[in-house]
């Protein structure tokens, strides 16, 4: 029987990365994938014939630096384009700010609504920046062991001192400031224009079940904006689709002999007496390993693998209070023409878009997900990706898709079906024929993924797409729980790798290659 080093659970980006470094290292390495392809929620599929969506993410934000590096993906095949259009805010009476590559022309686009607004831009993404590479430090870490802090620990803690030298005690001060706050605090601190403090205010309700007035929202943004370099609202399109991403991956793997296995699901995580030593597949087969890693969530890794009975009562009360709360749905509309985008022009369209006239809108249509209801008025974000990957649909014909806050997993009174989707469809159709007069003459087809669905699809527990809410009770050595925010976990052997981890969520891949260091270690 073969036999291995490590055994990976889940093809998803950051399975790809601890295995890629652990086989780089010369570990024996296997991945084992339940679907029938790799990439989890960085995959791409054709929607209905002729039309290819990427399935959730259209962008990546950012990737780790070292990561670029210790696996040479640029010259591995990784093309990354940057847009000189970051984002496009759409607001009422074709009323639009175009956030640029280029800061001048941002500043330009913001003048046009208000001129102190524009003379604070370049010091507001200078802070933001500030704050964000102190973030960049911590990310590097693997959280602190508590409460049993030791002199190793702080010493390791060290390369926290080049953002505290660069910008002093204020710096840690602002940051400390700014994470805990909510959307319209840190707007009312620099901007009046509402069409901007709202699209400030989108990256701090990223993915999140929250509104723009909920606490800790500060620290989203800044998650968002981790080397982002001082350009807000930062994005790279993946060339070939987000899938690429994970082909990449899954090619520099191979060469180092990094074994894949897709729809190969596992069942179960063996343990005996505290001691992880393999995984058993649907089919009832058993493989043995020394370590094995887990990219699933907390909830499917502990409760549905390890199972509640081979954990202790502390640690089974830690995995049950992580909170999920999906409230993020995903719509891919195809489409017979290219959509008019009031105010935009063609050439304007390859970048994303949003709906968010204003941060009571924002608000208001997170009451959704307190209620457990569809929003009447969503708040979408759009891309265009056919204009970006001609593959994507036929001659002259597009793809629109959409990522729509907030369609909470827990529906009050009812359940998701198809007639509740439907609801969902006529509302987005509604938002977006705003923007987009002849929208809904030119669907051809539609395609909803609602939580439930993500959480079909991809296994992930309420269809949370960053594996646990990214919130500051569920940051850094609390997440996902005290007791396992190393990567490692109280079961001898067993790992975690996936976005449940520190430093949370988003295709970066920090969190397969600290995993992966520690697990070298």
């Amino acid at each position: 029987m073969k036999t291995y080093d490590v055994i990976v659970i889940g093809a998803g980006i950051n399975g790809l990365v601890t295995a890629s470094i652990l086989g780089k290292k010369g570990k024996r390495v296997l991945i084992l994938e339940s679907r029938d392809k790799i990439g989890g929620i960085a995959s791409s599929m054709e929607f209905t014939p002729g039309f290819t969506c990427n399935v959730v993410h259209d962008t990546i934000k950012w990737i780790d630096p070292r990561l670029m590096k210790i696996l040479d993906l640029d010259t591995n095949g990784l093309q990354l384009v940057e847009p000189e259009i970051l984002r496009v805010n759409l607001g009422d009476n074709s009323e639009h700010i175009t956030f640029y590559r280029d800061i001048d022309k941002t500043i330009n686009s913001i003048a046009k609504y208000s001129k102190k607004d524009s003379k604070r831009w370049e010091d507001f993404i200078s802070y933001i920046k500030k704050l964000s590479q102190f973030l960049e430090k911590l990310y590097e870490l693997p959280p602190p062991v508590l409460p049993n802090l030791g002199i190793k620990e702080v010493l390791g803690m060290r390369s926290l001192l080049s953002p505290i030298r660069k910008h002093g005690s204020q710096g840690v001060v602002d940051l400390l400031r700014v994470a805990p706050m909510m959307m319209p605090e840190l707007a009312d601190e620099w901007f009046e224009n509402e069409l901007l403090r709202s699209c400030i205010s989108t990256a701090g309700i990223h993915h999140l079940s929250f509104g723009p007035y909920a606490a800790g929202t500060g620290y989203n943004l800044l998650h968002q904006h981790v080397h982002s370099n001082g350009l807000f609202h930062n994005i790279k399109f993946v060339k070939g689709g987000i899938e690429q991403f994970a082909t990449v991956l899954k090619e520099v793997a191979e060469r180092f002999n990094v074994e894949i296995q897709t729809s190969a699901k596992v069942i179960s995580i063996n343990t005996d007496q505290n001691v992880c030593n393999g995984v058993t597949l649907e089919s009832g087969k058993k493989i043995t390993a020394k370590q094995i890693v887990s990219a699933l969530d907390p909830n499917n890794t502990f409760f549905n693998l390890v199972g509640p009975s081979n954990l202790t009562p502390d640690f089974r009360t830690q995995i049950n209070n992580i909170r999920y709360r999906g409230s993020t749905a995903r719509v891919h509309f195809a489409l017979n023409k290219l959509p008019v985008v009031k105010g935009v022009n063609n050439e304007h369209l390859k970048t994303v878009f949003s709906i968010s006239p204003s941060i009571e809108y924002l608000e208001r249509a997170s009451d959704a997900a307190k209620y457990g209801q569809i929003p009447d008025n969503p708040y979408i974000e759009f891309v265009i990706p056919s204009l970006l990957e001609s593959n994507f649909a036929p001659k002259d014909k597009h793809v629109l898709s959409a990522t729509i806050q907030y369609a909470p997993y827990h529906l009050r009174d009812t359940e998701w079906s198809d007639s509740i989707k439907d609801q969902l469809k006529n509302n987005i159709v509604d938002t977006l024929e705003k923007v987009i007069p002849n929208i809904r003459s030119i669907i051809k087809h539609t395609y909803i993924l609602s939580p439930l669905d993500l959480e079909n699809e991809f296994g992930i527990t309420e269809g949370n797409l960053n594996h646990g809410e990214m919130t500051l009770d569920q940051f850094m050595f609390m997440r996902p729980t005290i007791s396992s925010s190393q990567y490692r976990t109280p079961i001898n052997n067993l790992f975690i790798c996936g976005p449940g981890t520190h430093p949370g969520g988003g295709l970066h891949g920090t969190n397969g290659y600290n995993a992966a260091m520690e697990i070298l270690k």
